[in-house]
Formats: structure tokens, C-alpha cells, sequence
């Protein structure tokens, strides 16, 4: 594991280049060929099919056989141990619903653009995890009075920003003992597929996805803050090439609507009829609980009902009806969290491209 200082490395090194108001490159496109968005038709279901999950892998799949495997916990612990997946699989499960969104979601939407995988709005899925409670392994371990973070490895690495290394990030001693925080090994009921981290991979619910590490080989408890690349040059907020700004955690709030109608091919605007429409869809936060949702209609808020949350970490459904009149109409939603948190309906510009959760915008011609 590379554990050398951050030192001189801007956090312009994040990103590919500086933020263009340009098409595309084929660079962002081989990302997003690699890489892919949850239809937003999935809305519908409370969980996510793994295949319609959004996907991000930052560099190779690794192929890792599941009879060779081991997760290697040590460092500074009174017991430094391995386990199988055999073991792992032993030990006492939880299944829990989580949503899980990727702090990258709506970058492509911001003017100059950072360069980086270009989503839309869709980089977002709720499954069902299975797998350990992490809190336990570390007791057993007996983690070292003077040990400050875990630090998470996976068995995937490559270059970035100049850097190699494996794809590694770290929590403190007190986020990574939350009884939430979990080792998973099924998804939806089955062994994880290999995109999504087979044959383990750490969950960290109520947080972007950057933090939940697939491919999972390593645990180690450090005495000093880990400076890994993921961790202290990628996923900050900043507003300039100068880092290292404010880390990403927890999800902000936000709403996602069900494109209501039928789209049109190309622009993918919608074809709706006059009259009542259903228009529904869901919310979540990594801040608090949801406590409201509302509509948008030509720039006037209505509010919608909600329905219970999945679970204490997963999206929430909402619904309201809206009678149609003709003509083009434009289409928002937005959500507020109980921290007080009230999605933007334009979005706070930052570097990375990062942390977006603008009000989405749907574009509808009624007939």
C-alpha cells in the first residue's frame, strides 16, 4: 500500500484537465461506455436489480478467485488475522436496503464541465446487502489505543493523477464502528457480481459510493491519517486547481422524478396526454431523514406525499397528480432532509464536479 505523503500533488490531479464548456471527449466516453447509469424507469421498484444498479469501476475488474482469496486485517491490533469467505460467510449476517449514489451523479450537467465520467442523473441503486457487521472484527482485533483510521484496501489499481497505487480509501476509528458499516458478499440475495466487488466489498451506508470499496483485500488500522490518493487528492469539495478543500462524506439530499409519458428517441424529451398524470418517484439523504418532497410545475412548488422509507438508509417513493394541460411544460422536483437541507434548484460549481444535487429538470410536451 502506498502510504506516501500528499505533499506537492494538486488537486487538480483529480481530474483529467481543466474544465471544459466543450462536447464531449472521447475520453469521457470510453468512461461511459465503461460505466453506467440507473435507467431512471427503475424508480419504480423499492430495489434495484443489480443489472440496472449504477456502476462505476475506477480502473480494471480484477479477477479474484474465491477459493484463493483472503481479507487481511492487521496493522496497529493486538491479533492481526486472515479470513476466507468461508469465514466471513460464518459469522453473523445482516441484510439491510441501502441506496447508493455516486458523488460524481450530475456532473456532466455543469458549465465549464470537469472532466471525469460525465453523468447525467442516474448514478444512483437500492439493494439489498448481505453480509457482517464490521465493528465486531475490529473488536476482536483490538485495535491499538493510538490507532486513528482503518484503512480499506481493493485488489484494483492503476494511475491517476501521475499516482499508482491500488484504489484505497479510509475511515476514522468511530465511522468505521457504526453498526451500519458492514462487509458484504450478496447482493439482492445473490453473490456479488464480480462488477460490484466479488468477493467482498465494504458498504458504508448514508455515504457516496466512493467510500464503499469493492474488491476488498485489506484492512489496516494506521496511526496517522491515511494520504492515499482516493482519500486526500480525489473527492473534495473546492472551487479551484488548489486543494485539498472539504472531503465528501454523506449523500446530499435529493429526488429523482419517473419521466412521465413516453420519450422521444433522440432528445429523450417526453410525450405525455392531457389530463390526471401520475407523476412519482424517490428521495433519500445521507444527512437525515427525507421529511419532503415537491413538484415543480412550469416554476410553481406543490407539495407531494410520501411514502415510508425502504430502510433507516434507503430511498424513500413519492407521488402527485398533475392534470396535464397542453403545451410544453417544464417538470422539477425537489427534496428536504430533516438537517434542513432543501435541494438547489441551481447548482454551486465546484472543481471536481462533485456532491451535485440540483433539482432535476424534465422537459414535457403535453398533446
Amino acid at each position: 500500500m502506498s502510504k506516501h505523503p500528499v505533499k506537492q500533488r494538486a488537486a487538480k490531479a483529480a481530474t483529467a484537465g481543466q474544465p471544459t464548456e466543450g462536447p464531449l471527449t472521447p475520453e469521457e466516453l470510453q468512461l461511459s461506455g465503461r460505466n453506467h447509469s440507473m435507467p431512471l424507469e427503475a424508480l419504480h421498484d423499492d430495489i434495484t436489480p443489480a443489472g440496472l444498479h449504477y456502476l462505476l469501476i475506477h480502473f480494471d475488474i480484477p479477477h479474484v478467485p474465491a477459493d484463493t482469496w483472503r481479507l487481511r486485517l492487521g496493522g496497529a491490533v493486538d491479533r492481526s488475522f486472515e479470513l476466507s469467505l468461508d469465514d466471513i460467510k460464518a459469522r453473523p449476517s445482516v441484510t439491510m436496503p441501502v441506496t447508493m449514489e455516486c458523488a460524481g451523479n450530475g456532473r456532466s450537467l455543469l458549465k465549464p464541465r470537469p472532466l471525469s465520467q460525465p453523468w447525467v442523473v442516474g448514478a444512483v441503486g437500492t439493494a439489498e446487502w448481505t453480509g457482517t457487521p464490521l465493528a465486531p472484527l475490529l473488536e476482536e482485533a483490538g485495535l491499538a489505543s493510538d490507532a486513528v483510521e482503518l484503512v480499506f484496501t481493493g485488489a484494483d489499481a492503476g494511475v491517476q493523477g501521475g499516482v499508482e497505487e491500488p484504489y484505497a480509501r479510509s475511515l476514522s476509528v468511530a465511522e468505521a464502528m457504526h453498526p451500519e458499516v458492514m462487509l458484504v458478499y450478496a447482493m439482492n440475495g445473490h453473490p456479488l457480481p464480480i462488477q460490484h466487488g466479488f468477493p467482498l466489498r465494504l458498504l458504508v451506508p448514508g455515504w457516496y459510493g466512493m467510500a464503499s470499496v469493492k474488491w476488498l483485500t485489506s484492512i489496516e488500522a494506521v496511526t496517522s491519517r491515511f494520504m492515499g490518493f482516493q482519500q486526500a487528492v480525489a473527492y473534495h469539495y473546492l472551487q479551484g486547481p488548489d486543494g485539498p478543500g472539504l472531503p465528501v462524506t454523506h449523500i446530499r439530499v435529493r429526488s429523482l422524478m419517473i419521466p412521465p409519458g413516453i420519450p422521444e428517441f433522440f432528445t429523450r424529451r417526453r410525450i405525455v396526454e392531457t389530463g390526471p398524470v401520475m407523476l412519482h418517484g424517490r428521495a433519500w439523504s445521507g444527512h437525515g431523514e427525507v421529511e419532503r418532497v415537491e413538484v415543480g410545475i412550469d416554476g410553481e412548488w406543490m407539495p407531494a406525499h410520501i411514502d415510508p422509507p425502504v430502510g433507516d438508509f434507503a430511498w424513500r417513493s413519492w407521488s402527485m397528480v398533475w392534470v396535464a394541460s397542453p403545451g410544453d411544460h417544464v417538470l422539477r422536483c425537489r427534496a428536504m432532509d430533516t438537517s434542513g437541507a432543501l435541494q438547489p434548484t441551481e447548482q454551486v460549481w465546484n472543481y471536481q464536479g462533485i456532491g451535485n444535487n440540483m433539482a432535476q429538470v424534465v422537459e414535457v410536451t403535453v398533446r
